[in-house]
């Protein structure tokens, strides 16, 4: 209907809600519908200015102009906005006691990481890190060990650096391995203690950092993805007690149950005790 009355704020949010009112997929009318009356509200509450807008724009295209194969800007985005985490809790967050907590995946996973034997090193370059010993049992809710259990795990190096950052440097394998636990659930995994580090910061998401007074600092931590055959998997880090930015992880990806100490054995090397709980879905 015509009017010779301006449109309001409100009146254009309404209208274009209405535009997305015949999209046949429920879900997705859901989610555009929701997007544009939460971006609207948030222009509408910060008074969002064109220089503004198109600082947006901007930052936005050079995400994209600096994503590639081996560099995910806007999974680095979601990180550092919390929105990553969020989804993770939404979706993969246990109501059964005792289960291990999930975290963020991350921008730097790889698939088909080399099968490894119980105990094997997954170090293939000298980085002068701490090699450590990475133990535990994955187990049920009601601790009935599993046996089979599929722990594939990749970290930095001590560098700072995961391989995928150094193909020219590191070997692509290096500490990345699919370990499984054996009869009595338990697993063994040989390698480096892990070190804080920055997330990449030469690109637009390193500049919003720096203009909102943040640091690019991860706590050091181990990746890990533990599954078996019944059970609900789970993507997970764990932590080292000992490392700075526990409080501060530019990611918001630290949990208290998740961070473990690494402790000096007889054998020369360091020691971390870490149990997985898997939620069964049946």
């Amino acid at each position: 209907m015509s009017s010779l009355q301006p449109m309001s704020e409100q009146e254009l949010t309404d209208v274009v809600i209405e535009r997305f009112a015949s999209t046949p997929d429920d879900r997705l009318r859901e989610v555009m519908q929701a997007l544009v009356r939460h971006v609207h509200a948030f222009a509408r509450e910060v008074r969002l200015t064109d220089d503004e807008w198109l600082t947006g724009i901007q930052f936005l295209t050079a995400a994209g102009h600096i994503t590639d194969g081996n560099r995910q800007e806007f999974i680095l985005l979601s990180d550092t906005l919390g929105l990553s985490s969020m989804v993770d809790l939404i979706n993969h967050a246990s109501m059964v006691e005792g289960v291990t907590e999930p975290t963020i995946l991350g921008p730097f996973y790889v698939p088909n990481s080399p099968e490894r034997e119980f105990g094997a090193s997954m170090i293939e370059y000298a980085d002068g890190g701490e090699e450590s010993l990475v133990e535990g049992c994955v187990t049920s809710p009601d601790g009935t060990p599993i046996a089979g259990a599929v722990i594939d795990v990749w970290q930095n190096a001590a560098t700072g650096f995961y391989a995928v950052q150094q193909p020219d440097v590191q070997p692509a394998t290096n500490l990345r391995g699919i370990y499984r636990t054996d009869v009595q659930g338990r697993y063994s995994i040989h390698t480096v203690r892990p070190t804080p580090y920055p997330i990449p910061d030469d690109g637009p998401v390193g500049k919003m950092l720096s203009a909102t007074g943040r640091h690019q600092m991860r706590a050091a931590h181990i990746h890990v993805k533990v599954s078996a055959p019944g059970f609900a998997p789970v993507t997970t880090h764990v932590f080292d007690e000992a490392s700075d930015y526990l409080d501060s992880d530019t990611v918001f990806g630290v949990k208290g149950s998740l961070i473990s100490a690494f402790t000096p054995g007889d054998d020369g090397l360091l020691h971390c005790a870490v149990d997985f709980t898997l939620e069964p879905t049946h």
